[in-house]
């Protein structure tokens, strides 16, 4: 490499290094439901329509306020008073009720009706009759109210699709109420508090993996090179990449979302490894006697080469994720193969000019490394010759594991397995699920099919009821609320605001009569009613018991509905957010098979161009499969649900241990070329390349371990799942291989070499 090409290098990636540091600022950080409804879907496009007609069922924030001796106190009432009407002001938010502000119908004795206070609080002295009628009504007690009294709930309605900005502002404001007024404890729940608290996580997520990898990626290379510049240059080019990559996120003005963390410990860990094979070889050439530039043209030639495949087939292995009907999946692999390939460009071209200018001793420290290394492989190599028939069966009976394993598998996510750990959001959405009826919407959206008849004449809400009250029978179904609840309260009004008459009127002409009233009322608009009134909804939420469970339930209800409601009437579909990302997991796992099954086909073919072989492409595929086999049956034995987020795994596994695999078979196709036995090939193979495979593997496994610092279950999981599974793909490379190869390439004696 001339002093031109240095100096040109070295102003290109001054520029673009320039360039990245202020792309970077203009990176946004996202979260949002809706980015993992799967595209393309049925029932997407159905509730797409149905949100035409009716408000979103996720546009509401519950702010829980607990009080040990219970809700009915004087200065307790005032203070959530005080909030109701603070975040009443606030320009998000369309509606705010509490206890403190709520009313309910009652029969005025001269015709009419009225509204009163459900609770009197500026009257203590009624505290005690208002509990009693208060715990009786169901229409505040799982709602406004907890079952044991002890705590009040803040509805807020906010705005459809609030954005990342305002929503943090919200949050910020209502902090600031809540804290003026000083409670005990409150907890918060709603799509605004989401958007603030996972985004907030998402960067502390970054900071620390990109910290906790840089860290230990300092000490791998103090411990490899034990020389200032071989253990700067490596951490420049590492870095240098990193900041390459994320500056090109910024410029093309890419979304960070919940996936995010993953980027740094990705680039650093790939670009460690591309890093590590290219100095090795450099090193290895001037060991032989090799002027500089004669080295690093070799180490170009021969490691540059398999580096770019390697290169290639992971970035395939990420970019089979854009198959993905989910748009964080789809984000994330097509990221991530371009940060590969980032990774790889900045190696061969920034680390290689710097390189060339450095001797070994100024790289490198000798010492007794080589000989104990030299050692180890050459055992290593003996022991796969020697034991060739224990391997085989070792290798059938860990398939036999892996396939138990695999059946087990769990689909049954559960969003709080998907919560920070440790986190206040993860102890208020607990604190729903255990006290109201927690987060996931459970919606049906009602149709009238007759055209004589509107949703809200007595016949259809009459099939409504039935299959209101069909829902309440189930246990993990709660806070059921539909059109009925109008004609319930307005019924019990007239009949002297008894708990008994909380019940639809069992006559047309009563119905009639209440029905002018209740087309009076504010509260249908696009709540319960659509404007034509031919459609209408039932709301209603879904403990989180898991995905599985939870269409067991809509199962039974959907067989109940064809069985007992009237078709000719109505029909009656089931939608809303919580459907649609439950249907996540059908998504996952055909994505993950078309995915994994493209990339399989498309590094075969590399494979052949490269190889010229198809003896080799078989050899080369084998081992390669064990890691996600392993990966999957780890899954099923862990106990660990197979969701969106844990998809990824498996492109991850596939794309990184394709790379090992190419580098040993890429030297010991250049030892045959130049008319080596095959054994003779296998050996220089262990010899030269086993090294470097081997450390970039224990790399990639504490690499990956970084993510063990995390608060995000899924990036723990997933950092356990590659880790662990990384082990399986070495010792495939390292075991595997040479069994194949003296299987399917065979020269005139097979003996081990001395």
């Amino acid at each position: 490499m001339t002093q031109r090409q240095r100096q040109i290098i070295y102003c290109l990636f001054t520029v673009l290094s320039l360039l990245s540091v202020y792309f970077i600022f203009q990176i946004r950080f996202t979260f949002d439901f809706e980015q993992f409804f799967p595209q393309g879907d049925p029932d997407l496009e159905y509730f797409k329509e149905f949100r035409e007609h009716f408000e979103a069922d996720d546009n509401f924030l519950l702010i829980a306020f607990k009080r040990e001796q219970g809700i009915f106190n004087q200065a307790f009432l005032n203070k959530v008073h005080q909030v109701t009407l603070d975040a009443k002001r606030l320009e998000p938010v369309t509606q705010s009720l509490s206890v403190t502000t709520s009313k309910k119908p009652i029969k005025l004795p001269f015709g009419g009706y009225s509204f009163i206070d459900v609770i009197h609080k500026d009257d203590p002295s009624k505290y005690r009759r208002d509990s009693i009628r208060l715990m009786e009504d169901e229409r505040f007690v799982g709602n406004l109210v907890s079952e044991d009294a002890k705590t009040a709930v803040l509805f807020l309605k906010t705005v459809d699709n609030i954005q990342q900005k305002p929503a943090e502002q919200l949050m910020v404001d209502l902090d600031a109420s809540i804290a003026a007024q000083e409670f005990d404890e409150y907890h918060i729940l709603g799509r605004a508090n989401f958007q603030k608290e996972i985004v907030a996580m998402q960067k502390r997520e970054i900071i620390v993996s990109a910290a906790v990898s840089s860290f230990l990626v300092c000490l791998i290379m103090f411990f490899l090179f034990r020389r200032f510049w071989g253990i700067t240059i490596a951490l420049v080019s590492i870095g240098l990449g990193m900041l390459l990559f994320m500056g090109l996120l910024g410029f093309f003005g890419r979304d960070l979302n919940a996936m995010a963390a993953l980027y740094p410990v990705l680039m650093i860990i790939v670009g460690t490894s591309d890093v590590i094979h290219i100095m090795s070889k450099y090193i290895d050439e001037l060991d032989k006697g090799k002027d500089k530039n004669t080295a690093i043209r070799i180490a170009i030639k021969e490691i540059g080469l398999a580096t770019f495949l390697t290169s290639i087939t992971t970035a395939i292995g990420f970019a089979t994720l854009v198959t993905s009907r989910v748009a964080p999946i789809r984000d994330f692999g097509l990221n991530a193969a371009v940060g590969v390939l980032v990774a790889y460009f900045t190696v061969i071209l920034f680390t290689t000019a710097i390189l060339s200018l450095f001797e070994k001793d100024q790289l490198i420290e000798d010492g007794k490394g080589a000989m104990l290394w030299d050692g180890w492989l050459r055992t290593f190599y003996q022991f796969s010759f020697k034991n060739t028939k224990q391997i085989a069966v070792g290798f059938v009976l860990f398939l036999l594991f892996c396939g138990i394993g695999i059946s087990m598998i769990s689909t049954n996510y559960q969003l709080v397995k998907n919560m920070p750990r440790g986190e206040k959001i993860t102890e208020d959405f607990q604190f729903f699920e255990q006290q109201f009826s927690g987060f996931r919407p459970f919606e049906f959206a009602v149709t009238v099919k007759a055209d004589s008849l509107k949703a809200d004449d007595f016949l259809v809400v009459q099939e409504i009821a039935k299959l209101e009250e069909h829902l309440k029978g189930y246990e993990a179904v709660k806070g059921v609320t539909s059109i009925t609840m109008i004609y319930k309260s307005l019924n019990r009004a007239a009949g002297g605001d008894r708990v008994s008459n909380y019940k639809l009127p069992t006559s047309e002409q009563k119905f009639n009569r209440f029905k002018k009233q209740a087309e009076r009322l504010p509260q249908q608009g696009n709540v319960l009613l659509s404007t034509d009134k031919k459609r209408t909804r039932i709301a209603a939420k879904v403990l989180d018991i898991g995905a599985e469970n939870i269409k067991e339930v809509s199962n039974s209800i959907n067989s109940w509905i064809d069985r007992e409601i009237d078709k000719e009437l109505i029909s009656i579909r089931q939608t809303g957010t919580g459907l649609i990302i439950d249907k996540n997991a059908k998504y996952v796992r055909d994505s993950l098979i078309q995915g994994l099954g493209m990339a399989v086909l498309i590094i075969s073919l590399l494979m052949a161009l490269l190889f010229k072989n198809i003896r080799l492409v078989i050899i080369s595929l084998v081992p390669n499969l064990l890691p996600l086999i392993f990966a999957g049956a780890l899954l099923g034995y862990i106990g660990i649900e197979l969701d969106a987020g844990i998809a990824i795994v498996f492109a991850i596994i596939f794309g990184i241990a394709v790379d090992d695999t190419i580098h040993f078979l890429s030297k010991f196709k250049l030892s045959l070329n130049k008319g080596l036995t095959i054994e003779e090939s296998i050996k220089v193979t262990f010899s030269e390349t086993g090294k470097a495979i081997i450390l970039t593997t224990i790399i990639l496994f504490f690499g990956f371990l970084v993510m063990l610092f995390s608060i995000h279950p899924p990036s723990v999981t997933i950092g356990l799942l590659i880790s662990a599974t990384l082990i399986s793909a070495v010792l495939g490379d390292l075991l595997i291989i040479p069994i194949l190869i003296r299987w399917l390439l065979k020269d005139d004696e097979q003996k081990p070499v001395d």
